[in-house]
């Protein structure tokens, strides 16, 4: 394993540490572990608590500040924070109005979010929760009862951030969570695995021609392994499964093409030139794009297209102000 690393067993506590030094006008550590809060303490909004295992860099660190959350919490590599480092953040930030706990849809994150929130109702704050499940790929897997959260979770944390920035109570800032939730549906296929720094070898093993198709953010299975394909073919086999899930015809649309980790930005744009003409073809109007890495899997090789149904309400927000470190947009 090649990695340019000090001792695995510290990586998770010096990355949130270099993320705090990176970007001391955004970011804070707490103490009490790996949890970044907002530098400034956001007052009389509702606040805005994610997290999940580290691995997924630019997720979740990157998108606290202005405009989305106040606190990410981070756990090893792939596993979810304690419900204790969940709890800390929430009472970090948590205002008189409340705080709402975005949780991809992952046993051990669910759990221990939800665990974090019973002990803080203990301390009156009021929490409330959305589960992000936007993978059309698996609906029950080793990690999940349901479908997985993936990508399509930062449009949850970029509109839901929107609203309570906006001064929104806590369920108008949910529900809009939500409607974002029912809205994007997202697709992922991979042509190399990542290594887990404590683990030392591959997750899994592909075929020099192979390809994983629906694999998960953590290099968990998909629904299938076949011989690798052109940018083009790969792209309508993801994009056929995630129109078929949800009726997009007519419909304005925000897309999401979201690399891996060791996916070159070429392979990226080739991957969204084909969206966009198939989507073109289908009447589906593109209003907005993000083409990049916003969720990885440390150094996989490969990629997931998110498509986002919006309305006037979801696309105001999109277009809202937000200045974190990994989404500058100053309006």
């Amino acid at each position: 394993m090649n990695k340019f690393i000090n001792d695995a067993a510290q990586d998770e506590n010096e990355l949130i540490q270099g993320m705090a030094k990176a970007y001391p006008k955004h970011l804070r550590k707490l103490d009490c572990g790996n949890v970044l809060v907002r530098a400034k303490k956001k007052q009389g909004k509702v606040a805005l608590i994610s997290g999940g295992g580290s691995g997924h860099e630019p997720a979740h660190g990157g998108y606290v500040g202005q405009g989305m959350l106040d606190a990410a919490v981070a756990g090893a590599v792939f596993t979810s924070p304690t419900p204790d480092q969940v709890y800390e953040g929430i009472k970090e930030i948590a205002t008189d109005v409340g705080v709402l706990m975005i949780v991809k849809n992952y046993t051990g994150d669910v759990m221990n979010f939800e665990m974090a929130a019973e002990m803080a109702a203990m301390e009156d704050i009021r929490v409330e929760e959305v589960i992000a499940c936007d993978d059309v790929a698996v609906k029950d897997s080793l990690y999940t009862v349901g479908r997985r959260g993936v990508a399509g979770t930062v449009f949850v944390h970029k509109i839901a951030g929107a609203l309570a920035e906006e001064g929104a109570s806590l369920d108008e800032v949910k529900a809009v969570a939500q409607k974002v939730i029912d809205n994007v549906r997202t697709m992922g296929a991979a042509i190399a695995p990542c290594t887990v720094p404590a683990a030392g070898k591959p997750g899994f093993v592909l075929g020099e021609d192979e390809m994983e198709v629906g694999i998960g953010i953590h290099g968990e299975p998909g629904t299938h392994r076949e011989p690798l394909k052109s940018a083009n073919e790969v792209a309508e086999l993801l994009l056929e499964r995630i129109l078929a899930d949800l009726d997009y015809a007519g419909s304005e649309v925000a897309v999401l093409i979201n690399g891996s980790g060791g996916t070159p930005l070429m392979e990226l744009y080739l991957i969204y030139n084909h969206v966009a003409d198939v989507l073109a073809e289908k009447g589906i109007q593109v209003y907005r794009t993000l083409v990049g890495e916003y969720m990885t899997s440390i150094e996989m090789q490969g990629f997931s297209v998110s498509i986002l149904r919006l309305d006037d309400e979801m696309k105001r927000l999109l277009d809202a102000p937000a200045d974190t470190p990994a989404w500058k947009e100053l309006g």
